[in-house]
């Protein structure tokens, strides 16, 4: 069955079937007799999804441009033995405002900016004999979900940076920063806006086109990095209601059989076949599991043993056998020494990383039936948002905010999901406010474990230079996490982009 994607090819309308899998984009088409119907529109938004697929962003992973599936090796998960992807040159300290994956990230987040700017002017200009008006209000507010999702990694990454609201001539480019706070309010009434005109769900065959509870998880992500928890425990709320669910598998799930289950509120779709469209964030080697990111040390010792105490408690940990009684989303995310990582060739793991793990969660294990092999693109989604995520998200905020009773049950639905016993019945129901919390951060850590959000994480609670330090004792050589305040916590604006723009001035921190 085919997969429906947001873009596949690169060909002008007219060559251009029917079926998802053969439309264009708005990038090769004529404005001029473009943006004329409903059909045009939701071509033209494609364009706007499109920029998701690009390698810096939702799909690359493999001796490459490091994609946001691999940007937990910008703290202490994962370890960027390719250094030369992005993360493993930041953690040492080897960046500045010239480094091209600064460049590379700024500019593929402003080409989505720039394209969904087109697609909300062009979309709200078809005559509306030309449009269904509830059609037109859903596609518009696609746009927004998704011009929000590229403000919101700018924000997170960058801090301040221009907020660019309209399509520009060359003459209105020489754009100033706008504060953090300005682009927090803008990406927070663009996700408000959004979910206000987005269908809960959408037809099967339309599977992947953001929904309401991706805007409001979305939003509710980024209020509770702001730390606003009354309106993440509201935005969860609303979220909880709108029939979403734990998939039963939590190893199945970061595969393709997993990718249209109740639990993905939102994910990047691709295709594998024989023109190489496709993901390379689950391609890995024959004779390796994907060498150039590797679970780390700590990340391994953080799971807990299967009777909910940690290895430096449990009886039942063996420091010779690391994958024995643990968690199983340690043996559904890792791979141990001696584990076949590729079922069609029967090859084991031989511990043959600097690390001595090999990353397992979203990493095929075997060869497509078109014969493409494990090293090639690939047709993995990446789920944006899980809604594990949410039932976490609330459980911090209401921690942050006093209120203990829901976090048990929250909590003790992810640990059932995953076989293990729950908060309550290993450690009770009387945990204090800092216990609990804590708590919550193992659990997001082990349950998010690989998807691109560990840097969000200890960016927020403040805790960088602490996970440079996690980093940094683990017997993994050569790698040196140098913790350089500031610039450890936020990249620096493109030294190309403060060089052609005379008003856009640097961070302050990267001076």
């Amino acid at each position: 069955m085919k997969k429906i994607l947001y873009i596949l090819c690169f060909i002008g309308l007219a060559s251009c079937a029917e079926d998802y899998l053969e439309r264009g984009s708005l990038t090769q088409l004529a404005e001029g007799n473009f943006w004329q119907n409903e059909k045009d529109a939701q071509l033209g938004l494609n364009g706007v999804y499109e920029v998701l697929q690009d390698r810096v962003l939702y799909s690359g992973g493999l001796n490459e441009v490091a994609g946001l599936p691999s940007h937990d090796s910008f703290a202490d998960n994962t370890f960027n033995n390719y250094k030369f992807e992005g993360p493993g040159n930041f953690v040492e300290g080897r960046a500045d405002p010239s480094y091209g994956y600064f460049l590379n990230f700024w500019t593929s987040l402003y080409k989505g900016i720039a394209r969904a700017n087109v697609a909300i002017e062009n979309i709200s200009r078809i005559p509306d004999s030309h449009i269904d008006p509830e059609s037109r209000a859903a596609l518009v507010a696609q746009a927004r979900f998704l011009r929000a999702l590229f403000y919101f990694n700018l924000a997170v990454y960058f801090e301040d940076v221009p907020l660019i609201q309209n399509s520009q001539t060359l003459e209105e480019a020489y754009v100033s920063k706008n504060t953090y706070e300005e682009v927090k309010s803008f990406i927070i009434s663009e996700l408000r806006m959004a979910a206000d005109d987005l269908p809960d769900s959408y037809p099967a065959s339309q599977f992947g086109y953001a929904t309401r509870g991706a805007a409001l998880s979305l939003l509710a992500r980024f209020e509770l990095y702001n730390k606003n928890y009354g309106e993440v425990l509201r935005l969860t709320s609303e979220i909880m209601g709108l029939g979403y669910e734990l998939h039963p598998d939590y190893g199945q799930l970061f595969t393709e059989a997993g990718e249209q289950s109740k639990e993905i509120v939102f994910s990047v779709r691709f295709i594998q076949d024989q023109s190489n469209n496709g993901e390379t964030f689950s391609a890995t080697y024959l004779g390796i599991p994907k060498v150039n990111i590797q679970p780390m040390p700590n990340m391994v010792n953080a799971y807990l043993c299967i009777d909910g105490l940690p290895i430096t408690e449990s009886p039942l940990y063996n420091a010779a056998k690391k994958n024995e009684n643990r968690d199983p989303r340690l043996t559904s995310s890792v791979y141990f020494e001696g584990d076949i990582f590729l079922k069609y060739l029967n090859r084991p793991f031989r511990g043959n990383t600097a690390t001595k793990f090999g990353l397992k969660k979203y990493v095929r294990d075997d060869q497509s039936p078109d014969g493409i092999g494990p090293a090639s693109p690939g047709g993995q989604d990446f789920y944006l948002i899980r809604y594990a995520e949410v039932l976490l998200m609330r459980a911090e905020a209401l921690v942050e905010s006093g209120q203990f009773s829901e976090v048990y049950t929250l909590l003790d639905q992810l640990r059932e999901r995953a076989g293990m016993p729950t908060v309550t019945e290993v450690n009770g129901t009387g945990l204090s406010q800092e216990e609990l919390l804590d708590m919550v951060k193992l659990e997001r850590r082990v349950e998010l474990a690989f998807e691109g959000l560990r840097f969000f994480d200890v960016k927020r609670w403040g805790e960088v230079e602490a996970a440079y330090a996690r980093a940094k004792a683990d017997p993994v050589g050569p790698y040196n996490p140098v913790y350089r305040g500031r610039q450890s916590e936020v990249f620096a604006i493109p030294q190309s982009e403060i060089d052609a723009n005379s008003n856009l001035i640097q961070n302050p921190v990267w001076n």
